[in-house]
């Protein structure tokens, strides 16, 4: 197959008119050898994470398609850690949105000033632009539409699914006695229809989940979420 692109923790390939196939890595974003979800760069590779983390995400895409939420899946091999998904248009050059219910990570070193470490928010959403060379820049509404990355229709309609999905995963955590601090998503336009649906993956490498004080790490995320599931 032909390749399109090559992400940090993905790889696309062209699949079929309309699809592309997503090749899962065991890389992880992080900085130094440690994991961060919101970095930037790869961080570390954990032998086994491409397999895992296509295991949670063909877990969520499956079940917020009957939640009656669109999303870009289509089918998934575990085995060879590959999921084909539906082609979608960019916002800009790629958008990254993120759901925060506690304040860590970066959020945290820019308004230390204002808040608590780990300080409860309430699914206060943020987007920042895919643009390794300046950092990935948190971006407004009012900036997003100035530029004509989205309509004001597109971001609200966005940040309203946002609040929804995280919340539905939110809760699935909790089931578990695991709590999410964030979680990044990513949204397109469905080539075929033109409409938003949630795209990327829905994985451990994606988001910060606690399980009472202690951090979680993304590959016993895994084992924990479906033990006894």
């Amino acid at each position: 197959m032909e390749r399109i692109y090559t992400g940090k923790t993905k790889d696309v390939y062209r699949h079929k008119v309309g699809e592309v196939l997503l090749q899962f890595k065991d890389d992880v974003t992080g900085t130094d050898g440690v994991f961060d979800p919101g970095a930037n760069t790869v961080g570390l590779s954990i032998e086994g994470m491409g397999k895992s983390g296509l295991r949670l995400s063909t877990y969520f895409f499956e079940k917020l398609t009957r939640e009656g939420i669109a999303t870009h899946y289509v089918s998934a091999n575990l085995d060879k850690a590959q999921m084909v998904v539906k082609e979608a248009k960019m916002f800009g050059q790629g958008l990254e949105v993120i759901c925060r219910y506690r304040a860590v990570g970066s959020f945290y070193r820019r308004y230390a000033a204002y808040c608590k470490e780990g300080q409860k928010l309430n699914s206060l959403v943020e987007c920042t632009i895919k643009d390794d060379e300046r950092g990935d820049p948190t971006i407004s509404k009012d900036t997003l539409v100035a530029l004509e990355v989205m309509t004001a229709s597109d971001y609200d309609e966005i940040h309203n699914l946002t609040v929804r999905i995280c919340n539905f995963i939110k809760e699935e955590l909790g089931l578990r006695g695991l709590e999410l601090y964030d979680i990044k998503l990513e949204f397109g336009k469905d080539i075929s229809t033109g409409d938003i649906m949630l795209i990327d993956e829905i994985s451990a490498g994606n988001m910060r989940v606690y399980k009472g004080n202690e951090s979680v790490k993304p590959l016993e995320l895994e084992k924990l979420f479906f033990t006894d599931n």
